[in-house]
């Protein structure tokens, strides 16, 4: 899959050098500059790679039972309560510049790992409306290779469904597909912009699941998804598309059930 992030310049990745050391200061913190950056491999695969890539850090050191991280915005307080919470460990934050944590991510190993790990923890199952488990779909039934795109989409709705998330909006620009989570009533970024070149296998992914035409893409549908979590466990969706400018949207309302 091409590298989708935009090249930083060096002005650029100065301005946010800076940036990052003011904002270190004004807050008592420390800052890590990420040029000199030790990657310590094995504290990075006991990280999970999918959160390091969504949370936007970086693991430094171990303190006792504490993670210190390096962050671009140490005041993102909910953000790093959920972080804390998702890793099961008191976290510390340090402060480093947004694109230079961001090279250190594509650097480490732990990065390349990150669509095998969302495939090996969550395992979705699609039922029937007539809940025959006889007929359930699971992803290795739909396709004999798991694509990067299957990969994808089922990291999205499964971290959609950790951070409580009511709704999953994909939809693309001129040059991107953004995926973005609506979380207490405000749309927010799922995750940095995607090449546009996988926009229409990811809406025809989400179509197969909903089974809606995938061959349609003029007029919107509506279609549902039911995903089998646990024995115990099931959410449904609420599928839209929508034809726009530059391409579908397709909107996945979470129905917790």
């Amino acid at each position: 899959m091409p590298d989708p992030q935009i090249a930083v310049s060096a002005d650029e990745r100065r301005a946010e050098f800076e940036a990052a050391q003011r904002l270190a200061k004004r807050y008592r913190l420390e800052f890590v500059d990420m040029e000199q950056f030790p990657i310590d491999q094995d504290l990075f695969r006991s990280i999970p790679a999918d959160l390091m890539l969504r949370y936007s850090f970086v693991p430094y050191r171990r303190q006792g039972k504490t993670l210190v991280i390096v962050v671009p915005d140490p005041t993102d307080l909910p953000l790093l309560d959920e972080l804390s919470h998702l890793l099961g460990t008191p976290i510390t934050v340090t402060v480093g510049a947004r694109s230079a944590i961001e090279s250190i991510l594509k650097k480490s190993e732990s990065s390349q790992r990150v669509l095998e790990e969302a495939t090996e923890s969550f395992q979705i199952q699609l039922l029937k409306d007539d809940d025959n488990l006889d007929e359930n779909l699971t992803v290795e039934r739909l396709t004999s290779d798991i694509s990067p795109v299957i990969k994808l989409v089922d990291s999205t709705i499964f971290t959609a469904i950790q951070r409580r998330a009511s709704d999953i909006h994909i939809e693309t620009g001129d040059d991107a597909v953004h995926i973005k989570y609506r979380i207490d009533g405000v749309l927010q970024p799922a995750m940095r912009p995607i090449a546009k070149q996988f926009h229409s296998p990811i809406i025809s992914r989400i179509k197969v699941m909903a089974e809606l035409d995938i061959a349609e893409k003029r007029v919107p549908q509506d279609g549902r998804i039911k995903l089998n979590l646990s024995r115990n466990k099931s959410i449904d969706f609420r599928v839209s598309t929508c034809p726009m400018l530059f391409g579908e949207k397709i909107v996945l309302r979470i129905l917790d059930s």
